[in-house]
Formats: C-alpha cells, sequence, structure tokens
C-alpha cells in the first residue's frame, strides 16, 4: 500500500509562512518622511535702484539711521511659508519653510538698501550701543502666496515709520505694497516670487528714506538744552 505524500503540502506551508514575515516586516519598517526643504529671503537684483550719492558728496551734518528689528503681524512672525487659497484664511506649506522668520531675514537687506543710497552718515543695525538722529520703525503686514488668479501670486506688505530719535516723534510714514506673479505654482514659484516683491518694496523703502534724510534738520542744541532745563525745573 503506497503512504500519502507530505513533501508538497509542507513545502507549500513554509513558502506561505515565509511570505507571511516578510510582509510583516515590511509593515514594522518606519514608513520615510519627506524632509523639510528651506529657502531664503534675500532680494532678487532688480532693473533700477535708487540713485546714490558719491560718499564724498555726504554733507557732515548728514543723519544717522538707527534702524530697528523689524516686526510681522500674527500669522506672519514665524518661519512658517503662507499661502491663501481663501479669503483670511492662512494656510503654510507642510514640507517647504524659510530658513528663519521673514522679520529677521528682512533687518540686513533693508539696511545694505538703505546704506547704499549714500544719504546716511551711518546706518545702524539695532542693537547696538550707537546713537542715532533718525530711527527706522517697520512692520510686515502680510507675505503670502495667493492662489485666487492664474498665475498665481506672492502679495508683500510693508509699513515704516521713520521717527526722530532725541524727540521720539514721528515724522514720517508710509505703508509699501507690492506683488510679482509666481514663475510655477508650487513653493519654489512663490519663493522666487516673494524676493523679486521684497525688493520691490526695498527700493521704495530706501527712496522713502533718502526723502526724509533730505528734509531733516539737525537739532538746535542750545534749545534743546533750554527745553530740557525747563522740563527739569517745571519751568
Amino acid at each position: 500500500m503506497k503512504l500519502p505524500s507530505f513533501a508538497c503540502p509542507v513545502r507549500i506551508c513554509a513558502a506561505g509562512v515565509s511570505l507571511a514575515m516578510a510582509g510583516g516586516c515590511g509593515l514594522m519598517k518606519p514608513a520615510a518622511t519627506e524632509q523639510p526643504s528651506f529657502y531664503s529671503l534675500d532680494g532678487a537684483p532688480a532693473n533700477t535702484r535708487p540713485a546714490i550719492r558719491p560718499v564724498s558728496m555726504l554733507s557732515s551734518t548728514a543723519p544717522t539711521l538707527i534702524v530697528s528689528p523689524p516686526h510681522a503681524a500674527a500669522g506672519f512672525d514665524s518661519k512658517r511659508i503662507v499661502y491663501v487659497r481663501e479669503a483670511h484664511k492662512l494656510e503654510y506649506y507642510a514640507h517647504n519653510q524659510w530658513a528663519d522668520t521673514p522679520a529677521r531675514m528682512y533687518a540686513p537687506l533693508i539696511v545694505a538698501a538703505v546704506e547704499s543710497t549714500g544719504a546716511f552718515r551711518a546706518v545702524v543695525q539695532t542693537p547696538s550701543a550707537a546713537a542715532g538722529d533718525l530711527r527706522l520703525d517697520t512692520e510686515i503686514i502680510r507675505l503670502q502666496h495667493e492662489f485666487g488668479s492664474l498665475p498665481s501670486r506672492v502679495r508683500f506688505t510693508l509699513r515704516a515709520y521713520i521717527v526722530d530719535n532725541p524727540t521720539r516723534k514721528v515724522l514720517a510714514w508710509r505703508e509699501f505694497d507690492a506683488t510679482s506673479p509666481a514663475a510655477s505654482e508650487d513653493p519654489y514659484g512663490g519663493v522666487v516670487a516673494a524676493n523679486r516683491a521684497v525688493q520691490n518694496v526695498l527700493e521704495q523703502l530706501a527712496v522713502f528714506c533718502t526723502e526724509a534724510a533730505a528734509i531733516w534738520q539737525p537739532p538746535n542744541v542750545e534749545g534743546l538744552k533750554r527745553a530740557e532745563g525747563r522740563n527739569l525745573f517745571g519751568r
């Protein structure tokens, strides 16, 4: 009598166990996470720049400008890149962000742009022990990639104040707004457009500061001393 053969079923069971173990190992392996991309905000080269006066023509009475650290409105004070698909709704790219907050990246760009005009004896970024005649305070109102039209665009809005440093009086203020179309409908297209919009506002801001320097008058030192004396003694 011929005995039944168990070799074939055993081989089938062994193969099934092997496949199950391989599948289980695949499930246990952690899924690869997408690495974030970091972008800089440094301003794209522009075709035109404010007229620059030679240093030799700079008056010895030209003011010194103190540049305060820029502030940012709520929602724009982090490293996250903002995009907008619906009005009043801010969204953030998941795997793309700025290398630093826009406000921190913007500060040295302001100094370089204003300094290049030659309208000031010196342009100093705070914190610094240097004393200044005028102070520039800025606030980023928005920096967002807008998808309401094709092509999409980036909008950058900045509010600036020129303050007389000794008296703390606001001499002038202005709001700058620039938009730039994106070359592609993705985060990188928005970053490139953002740099163009930033450069546009930098140029306007430099002109604004130059105009303030042109109308600034050195303080009457004796008059200030008399005014301080009256305030001190209540007369």
